[in-house]
């Protein structure tokens, strides 16, 4: 299974971004699939993920403004993310396990022996 994303780039304060994130392979059933985002030397976080039945998660710091949907028939994953913000600049990277479950918090994870896998990611760049 490969992950990449595509859509990065640099805004201003409240503008708009989709990122794009292909998937090629086979993850079979009972997947989930979402968005984390990290800073150098951070911890990636989770932002927003959906699970193959279609239910969604958001991190609190998103919610409202951000919102990921999935083209099943493309084998795309989307995060289209508006009124962004500063803060929001980070490296996001796509990531899906399978089997794997969704968890409140805007992340997902593989179940104990499925197998997880992540795009490289792209920059997104909030300037003031």
């Amino acid at each position: 299974v490969e992950l990449v994303e595509s859509g990065g780039g640099s805004v201003q304060r409240g503008g708009s971004l989709r990122l794009s994130c292909a998937v090629s392979g086979d993850t079979g059933g009972s997947y989930c699939m979402g968005w984390f985002r990290h800073d150098p030397g951070t911890t990636r976080l989770g932002v927003a993920a959906v699970g193959s039945d279609g239910g969604t998660t958001y991190s609190d710091s998103v919610k409202g403004r951000f919102i990921i949907s999935k083209d099943d028939t493309k084998n795309i994953l989307y995060l289209q993310m508006n009124m962004l913000k500063p803060e929001d600049t980070a490296t996001y990277s796509c990531f899906t396990g399978a089997p794997g479950v969704l968890q409140s918090g805007g992340f997902c994870h593989a179940r104990k022996g499925g197998k997880e896998y992540w795009g490289k990611g792209t920059l997104v760049t909030v300037s003031a």
